[in-house]
């Protein structure tokens, strides 16, 4: 089966580079299933869970936003921020979801209603990435 290159980058680090066979990103006008010898492309992408299929296995990532291109000879996903499913601290995300909740809640005058959206949707996102890895056996992170 043909394959092609994946980066996943983000301002601070590379996340992911490997060749893979299917990448399935949260694009704006929905899900975007990639493969090898797609048609060139470049799109935002939202908050959401992006899939690396290789060799019949899964790796799951949760990405907050960026943009996607699709180049002949390779994949390039720029996130705002990227976390692979084992470096997620489910503590962490629940007490995010709980604050971002709590503040959406008593939406006073000071309150940040923009933000405390975008956290409420960047802790759901790492926790349904979570969960679904949870439900199904990852690809083990390359290197």
């Amino acid at each position: 089966m043909a394959t092609t290159k994946l980066d996943i980058v983000t301002a601070e680090r590379e996340v992911f580079s490997d060749d893979v066979d299917e990448v399935v990103a949260p694009g704006v006008e929905g899900q975007l299933g990639i493969l090898p010898h797609h048609a060139p492309l470049m799109t935002m992408l939202l908050p959401g869970e992006l899939v690396v299929r290789k060799g019949g296995e899964e790796f799951f990532l949760a990405i907050s936003g960026g943009f996607l291109e699709v180049r002949p000879d390779r994949i390039i996903v720029l996130a705002d921020a990227a976390e692979r499913v084992e470096e997620i601290d489910v503590a962490r995300a629940e007490e995010a979801k709980r604050r971002a909740e709590e503040l959406l809640s008593q939406r006073g005058p000071e309150a940040d209603v923009a933000r405390a959206e975008a956290a409420l949707r960047r802790s759901l996102v790492r926790l349904k990435v979570v969960a679904r890895r949870r439900r199904r056996r990852p690809m083990a992170p390359p290197g």
